[in-house]
């Protein structure tokens, strides 16, 4: 077991070092705009079944992946029209759980067919997803236990052999969950958003291609 290596946010260095990480296989620790995430590149399949096991989680919980906008979220997320408007809300709090786009590979756990993608409201995790792609997140924490508020109190429950972004004080609220698969969209977890913010988002017309919400 190592020692942890914590970079404040604001070191040039620490997008760099965290790409150079996940494209060792390694898990990293990143802020965002709610809880710390535990993040890999969710085409290794090393690299995920690690985030797994350090929270000790079972596979059949599938992760969520992180994208930069819209855009690259079609990448993954074979979103349906009826729903696409949600994306509205994005960058923000809202994970979409939807089909995934014919013949991608990742290894998230869970559903293979499913995908929840958010866009976070948080520039520099964006500017991450930019370099390296879409990327495999969950809340930093073991699994059942609270996710802790800051970056060094981390290391004491996933291990100390980790590369952790030090973002400041994270918030107490993962991200409001929905489930676009079905007929109507359902919500999984309640978070930040509120139904009738999601409410608001579906009468209004998707954004048009291109456009980012």
């Amino acid at each position: 077991m190592g020692t942890a290596v914590i970079i404040d946010l604001a070191d040039p260095t620490a997008i760099d070092l965290v790409v150079a990480a996940l494209g060792r296989g390694e898990p990293v620790v990143i802020p965002t705009d709610t809880v710390y995430g535990l993040i890999a590149d969710p085409t290794n399949a090393a690299a995920t079944a690690g985030l797994f096991e350090r929270k000790q989680r079972r596979f059949d919980t599938p992760m969520a992946v992180l994208v930069a906008d819209g855009e690259q979220s079609a990448a993954v997320l074979a979103l349906d029209d009826r729903y696409a408007a949600l994306m509205s809300l994005w960058p923000g709090a809202l994970t979409l759980v939807g089909r995934r786009t014919s013949g991608v590979d990742l290894h998230l756990g869970g559903d293979p067919t499913t995908v929840g993608v958010r866009c976070p409201d948080h520039p520099w995790v964006r500017e991450l997803c930019r370099r390296v792609g879409p990327i495999a997140a969950t809340s930093a924490n073991r699994h059942g236990e609270p996710t802790p508020f800051e970056a060094a109190a981390v290391a004491d429950q996933l291990g100390d052999d980790l590369l952790i972004i030090d973002g400041g004080p994270a918030t107490d609220r993962a991200s409001t969950v929905v489930d676009v698969t079905g007929p109507e969209p359902t919500v999984l977890r309640e978070g930040p958003l509120s139904a009738a913010e999601l409410t608001a988002a579906l009468s209004h017309p998707a954004p048009k291609s291109g456009e980012t919400a």
